[in-house]
Parts: structure tokens; sequence; C-alpha cells
């Protein structure tokens, strides 16, 4: 038998009925104390969620960083070339400039009292100067005449001026080149005697060539001017340019689009992102103020075309607009070729358009602010007969204006030999009462728009009274002993043909007419050349 009822009861007299209220309790104990238990652990998990989503942020933030720095070194070297520690800054300001030419010797110029330095004087003086660097640019590279037969005088200086360039190494002279010349003898001479030359495929980059032709020698002196490295440029072609010395911040702003030009070397395509080590330090807007032959003037570099003149850096094409239009009196030009079209091709087609960025600031020049305008452009075998289209147009802007005057000439000497000629003027400048524009470009369509240039623009700071002559009045001295000379013959509405060995020659054009030669008025020249 089993404990009575009362006896199972004793002992149990402390627990209580279990009610459902009394079972929440407990399971709200249980999990309070459960939960108290695992909220470290809540909160670490969390904190870790939270890392893992910064370290996420950060990466993502680096790989972009890494993206944006593989662009930068992808497009133009971050650093750039070596400035040799100079600097905006602490460059040179005070400096001195050399008009050099070459006229050929059998081309009889008055001298008019003008100092004539020759071009390979004035190279030669640069190469004696050099210490350390030595870049040059060029569109030829012909120094060394093979036809030592037709040309035993006249081609030694161009191997003379070679063979200096070769040897620089032996002096511890670094010579760098930039050319987009891909096979040339001469390239790879100075190659193999330790030169450092860099092509530029202007090809793939603009359908163009490489027409800039100056020097940048230590940081320190420069020249830029029409002649290229051609023993012709040394003897048969008439050349003008500058060279400045002691001045190193139009020396390291020179060297900058040089550094453009070195950056290229195995691209097919043009960068974005550009180094500050090839933006420009000076351009119209903050030209660079210097002292030349102890004279106040501003300078700055221009180039050309718009894909090569990164930030800051002034295009040719405006360069050539301001100092045309800052001209009060007159303006002088004096270039090789004069066609104001643009050829482009399109799906095989050749277009041609008119290009009128030069054009129209001659005529607005002219016609709305007075000023008296003269070109002498050269008549060779290359001339196209456009040319004298065009040149006739602005002339005839003047026939019914009593304040206008525009005056052409075609400057021409009668020599031809092996179906080309030898005396060409190859100058490819600009002067006005206010500046002086030298560049490296004909005044044609394609030049500005796909091949690479570069320019100087020189304006003096004073009149010309409180200042005295200076290189603005040497070029135009230069300018009016050309336009002066029996070479420079005017152009004629009596149609002619071009002579012997022009690509052109069976096409009808305007003649040249010598008024010195034509006393008469009546006779004219079939073959003025």
């Amino acid at each position: 038998m089993g404990p009575p009822e009362g006896s199972r009861l004793k002992g149990l007299g402390d627990i209580r009925p279990v009610t459902l209220s009394s079972l929440g309790r407990l399971g709200n104990t249980v999990y309070t104390t459960a939960h108290q238990q695992d909220h470290p652990a809540t909160i670490w998990s969390r904190h870790r969620e939270q890392s893992q989503q910064k370290c996420v942020a950060v990466f993502a933030l680096l790989c972009c960083l890494a993206v944006l720095l593989a662009l930068i070194f992808s497009a133009v070297d971050l650093w750039g070339d070596e400035e040799d520690g100079i600097t905006e800054e602490n460059c040179g300001r005070d400096c001195s400039i050399t008009l050099v030419e070459n006229i050929p010797e059998d081309l009889t110029l008055s001298i008019n009292g003008m100092t004539h330095v020759p071009l390979t004087s004035g190279l030669h003086s640069l190469l004696d100067r050099t210490k350390r660097s030595v870049e040059v640019v060029s569109p030829v590279w012909d120094l060394n005449s093979w036809d030592q037969e037709t040309w035993p005088n006249t081609a030694s200086e161009g191997q003379l001026l070679f063979q200096r360039l070769v040897n620089l190494r032996s002096r511890g002279v670094q010579l760098k080149v930039a050319s987009s010349l891909t096979d040339n003898t001469e390239l790879r001479a100075m190659a193999k005697h330790e030169a450092e030359v860099r092509y530029v495929n202007m090809t793939a980059l603009t359908r163009g060539g490489l027409h800039s032709s100056f020097w940048v020698v230590d940081r320190k002196h420069v020249y830029i001017g029409s002649a290229g490295m051609d023993w012709r440029a040394l003897s048969k072609r008439k050349e003008l340019g500058v060279i400045v010395y002691n001045c190193s911040c139009l020396a390291l702003d020179l060297h900058r689009v040089f550094s453009f030009y070195w950056q290229l070397q195995y691209r097919d395509y043009i960068p974005s992102i550009w180094s500050k080590r090839v933006t420009a330090l000076y351009g119209k807007d903050s030209p660079l103020a210097l002292t030349l032959n102890e004279t106040d003037a501003t300078a700055y570099v221009s180039a050309s075309p718009e894909p090569f003149c990164p930030k800051d850096r002034t295009k040719d094409v405006d360069a050539i607009n301001e100092v045309i239009r800052d001209a009060k009196s007159f303006i002088y030009i004096s270039i090789t070729d004069y066609l104001p079209l643009l050829n482009r091709t399109y799906r095989g087609t050749v277009i041609t358009r008119y290009w009128s960025a030069i054009d129209e600031m001659i005529r607005e020049a002219v016609v709305l602010r007075g000023v008296r305008v003269r070109m002498l452009i050269s008549f060779w075998k290359e001339t196209h007969p456009l040319t004298f289209n065009f040149v006739t147009s602005l002339k005839s802007l003047c026939m019914e204006l009593s304040n206008c005057s525009l005056e052409a000439k075609f400057f021409s000497k009668r020599e031809w030999m092996d179906g080309f000629q030898q005396v060409l003027n190859h100058n490819k400048y600009m002067v006005t009462d206010s500046a002086v524009y030298i560049g490296n470009h004909d005044w044609v369509g394609r030049e500005f728009v796909y091949n690479a240039g570069a320019g100087l623009v020189i304006r003096p700071s004073q009149s010309l009274e409180d200042r005295g002559p200076g290189i603005v009045e040497q070029v135009k001295a230069v300018f009016e002993r050309d336009w002066t000379s029996r070479f420079a013959r005017s152009l004629q509405t009596k149609e002619g043909l071009f002579p012997q060995g022009n690509k052109y020659r069976n096409l009808k054009q305007p003649e040249l007419r010598n008024p010195k030669e034509d006393k008469d008025g009546e006779r004219r020249w079939n073959n003025p050349l």
C-alpha cells in the first residue's frame, strides 16, 4: 500500500502550482540571461562586419588610385625628364638674342648696314658652349651630301656639323634627337655613337609629320627657325632663325615641348592626361618677362597641332592671330607657301575645304583696321596654282578702298638644276610694328592641323623711342631687304606658264614681273625663273 495522501503531500507544501504566467516569466528570464551572455558576440560580429566593409572600401579606393596612376604613367611619365633643378622661380631671364641667316653665296642681297650672322656660325657657337646636353628636333636629317661632284664646296658645312654632333659623346655631352624618320642613315649613325634617338609615330598620332625645327642646349640656350638638319639649309637655301643665349626660363619651356615628343615614343595615340613636366610655363595670356640684349620684352613658345598642346600651351594659330591682331601700322609676312586649304581623306576620298583661320585674320587687319600688309611668298616647284588665286583675292580687297594696302610678291631666283630649284626662300616668319613671330610652318592648312611644329613670339615692352632698335627692327630690315631685292617679283594678271621643273607647269597661272627689269611695262616672262 502506498503512503497516505497527506504524507505524500507533506514536504511538497512549498511547491506552488505551475501557471502560464509563471512559465512566461521563467522563459523571459532564461532568454534574458542567454541574450546577455550572447551580447558581446553580437557586438563583435557587427564590428567585424563594419571592419570588413571598411576594408572593402579602402581596397576599392586603392584600386581606383592604382588605375588612375596607371593611366597617368601610361599617358606621360609622371615625373618627366629631369630638369636639372631649373624651375620657373630660379631660371634666368637676362638673355641675349642673335638673328641668324643662311644666304647662299650666289644670292646677292644688299647689306644696308646690317650685320649678318651665318646660321652655321650660330649653331657651332651652341656646340662650343654646351657642357651637358643637346636636344634637337628636325623634320629632316641629311647633313652629309653624297653628291660631292655636284656640290663640292657647299656640302662641307653639313658634314662638319654632323661630325660635331656625333662627337658630342666624347666630350661627355648627351645628344638627344626626336624624329619621325624611321629609316634614316644619319640617325642610325648617331645612335651608334651613343646618341639617344626616339621615334615619334606621327602617322598614327595625327596623320602628319614632325616639322618642328629647334635646339635646346643645356636647358640654357635655344635655336628656333626655318632650317632643319639638311646640308641645303646650311648652303643652298635661304633660312632665318634666332638663337637665344643664357635664357634658361625660355629654354626650360621649349625643353618641355621636346619632352612631350620624347614621351610619345612607341605610342599610337595621344594621351588625354598630361604630366606637369610637359605643360607650358608661359603663353599668350601669361608670357615670360625677360630682357633681350638689355631691352625689356616678353616671349612665349607656341606649338601645333592642337592635340600637341597640353595645358596652357598656346597654339601656333592663336599666336599668329595675337600678333596680327595687335599690329597697328604694318604686318610683313615671309613664308615659303601660302595656301588656306585643308585636305581631308574620308572613306578613301580626298575632300578639300577652305581653311580660313589665317586668311580671315589678314582680311580683317587690312579692311577693318587699315593695317598695311606685305606678303613675300616663294615661287618654286611645289607652289600650288591656287596660291595665286588666294593672293589675288586678298589684293582685290583694296580695289575700292582708300585706306587699304595689301601687297604680295614672289621670291624666286632664275636657277633650275636637275629639275628642281636650288635657291629657295625657306623663311617662315612674321614681323609687325610691335612683335615678331618665328615658326616652323608654312601657312598652309595641313601644316597647322596635322603637322607638329613650334613657334616663338617676342614682343618688346617699350616703344622704339624708349628702347632703341632691337630684334623686331632687325627682322623688319631683313624683310625690307628681301622685298626690294631683284628676286622679289610682283603678281600680274596676264596668264603664263610655270617654269621648267614645277609639277604644275602645264597649268596656266598669273605671271611674275620684276619692275626693275621690265622698264617698258610691256615685256613679260613666260618663264620668269
